[in-house]
């Protein structure tokens, strides 16, 4: 797919208009994809789909596996008899989601229609959920999971009593017992979740759409994975990390991005010949067309800091599996259609893993403006099999962006893209669109002109992020035929558009 040119657009679905206080997978996500195809355009991209843990990131999640049940559309859920009509009060700001208060409501309702569906014996669709059930291998132990993450109120495993924090074969059996009603609903959202989202996947696919997901390289300490399979990751005998994930100082940060998320005991996946990657990758590409690998980077070395640091400063790399990891993939999956997030310190090393399986990289125009001509970021010095993006999630927008420069870095873009000050915002994406790059994706907030105020995520700020959302009044009437035009005269507009 990426080897034509193309265009795309970046939008989480938290950020779809809707009510409920928050994007779901119904009629806004297809009138979304509607949008997508009058653009002409190629490929959707999202963040992660995961349920998220800690300050609501998506790059933070209870399960490597698991969907977001605040995504679930109700309406649907309505329709199938699970829940009666549902009223929604009109939210104070359709701009920006309040995860607390829709989680509050949410989980409410999701757990009433999971308590009806199981209790009715003649549901016309139980015969698909137990199906569900009995081929999604990581599912239980999700379940299981959750049901004890609320018996426990909310708090991470490490703090439940010793013989479920550390589990064994028995308090697994005593505790699916005990919690089967609850681990039942569990199961039922997840299910609800996966058949909603395939739906809308298949409505895609038929208007031309392929969707771009997201894999993040670790996963979060408080997770299913982790409490389900501790032997798979760096933690001591009582099930603490003894060092954790981040990146040394960069762009982004002075004293670097402590992630705190465990680092993988590499030795003990390949004893398992990486069957939890090779999982993990099969479920994902039963989702989506492709695939960009977050930290791509790590797979050839992380940065590995002490659990009881401070900062990300005092870290130092350590060597991945790398190719014998992708190889063992590959024996089991075949080629994959993946983009390399190849941003940071990339070594020779890194270029030639990435290299080696044909991974287009990342190349970000945002990062092209500080160190001359030679920049590799610059549009004259892209490659063909890139993926272009003005900027990701963890940008601002190009307008906050540029309005944040100085005169002279401000003259300088302008320079280059042929820009006279108001419209060079416009001139960007119009040079991006010209790259040799057969891939370009445009965050939603740049093609609609927005200011800081819609950016996702400030990378080391562990809350007030990815809240925004848009609304249809923001999308001009002729942005549509606007887009399609630019796109056709840099030979981007899909044909099946």
């Amino acid at each position: 797919m990426l080897d034509r040119r193309g265009c795309g657009v970046l939008l989480h679905p938290t950020s779809l208009p809707g009510p409920g206080g928050i994007g779901s997978l119904g009629k806004d996500a297809r009138r979304f994809v509607d949008l997508l195809a009058s653009m002409g355009m190629s490929y959707w991209q999202v963040l992660p789909l995961t349920p998220p843990a800690s300050g609501n990131s998506p790059y933070s999640a209870f399960s490597a596996f698991a969907g977001n049940p605040l995504l679930i559309d109700l309406e649907q859920i309505t329709v199938d008899g699970d829940l009666p009509v549902i009223c929604y009060e009109e939210s104070a700001n359709d701009t920006c989601v309040d995860f607390d208060a829709v989680s509050d409501v949410k989980m409410k309702l999701l757990d009433k229609a999971g308590s009806t569906f199981l209790a009715d014996d003649t549901a016309p669709c139980k015969q698909e959920f137990w199906d569900f059930c009995n081929r999604t291998p990581w599912l239980h132990n999700y379940a299981l999971f959750m049901a004890l993450k609320r018996r426990y109120n909310g708090h991470s495993w490490e703090k439940w009593p010793a013989d479920l924090a550390l589990l064994t074969s028995e308090t697994y059996e005593k505790a699916s017992v005990e919690l089967g009603s609850e681990i039942g609903v569990q199961k039922y959202i997840q299910w609800q979740f996966f058949r909603q989202w395939r739906k809308l996947r298949t409505y895609a696919t038929d208007k031309g759409i392929a969707i771009i997901g997201d894999i993040p390289i670790f996963v979060g300490y408080d997770s299913a994975d982790v409490w389900s399979h501790r032997e798979l990751f760096q933690l001591n005998s009582k099930g603490k990390s003894t060092v954790v994930a981040g990146v040394p100082p960069d762009y982004f940060s002075a004293t670097g991005q402590l992630w705190g998320n465990p680092l993988y005991d590499w030795e003990e996946m390949e004893r398992q010949k990486y069957a939890w990657w090779i999982e993990r990758f099969k479920s994902l590409f039963e989702l989506f067309d492709i695939i960009r690998v977050d930290h791509f980077r790590g797979f050839e070395a992380a940065w590995q800091v002490a659990a009881d640091e401070k900062t990300a400063i005092n870290g130092r790399w350590v060597k991945a599996p790398g190719t014998a990891l992708f190889d063992t993939i590959y024996a089991a999956l075949g080629k994959l259609p993946i983009i390399a997030e190849d941003l940071g310190i990339i070594t020779p090393e890194v270029e030639a893993l990435r290299d080696r399986y044909d991974f287009p990289g990342m190349k970000i125009v945002q990062f092209a403006f500080d160190s001359g001509p030679s920049n590799s970021y610059l549009p004259h010095n892209h490659q063909k099999k890139s993926v272009v993006y003005t900027g990701t999630h963890d940008n601002d927008t190009t307008v906050g962006w540029y309005r944040s420069l100085s005169d002279a870095q401000r003259s300088l873009v302008s320079r280059y893209v042929g820009g006279r000050g108001d419209d060079t915002v416009v001139c960007i994406m119009r040079t991006v669109l010209m790259s040799v790059a057969n891939t370009v994706i445009l965050p939603l907030q740049d093609l609609i002109g927005s200011g800081s105020e819609a950016r996702m995520n400030v990378p080391g700020n562990a809350f007030g992020n990815w809240g925004w959302r848009f609304t249809w009044d923001m999308i001009a009437h002729d942005l549509a035929g606007q887009v399609r035009e630019q796109i056709e005269c840099y030979g981007r507009c899909n044909p099946r558009c």
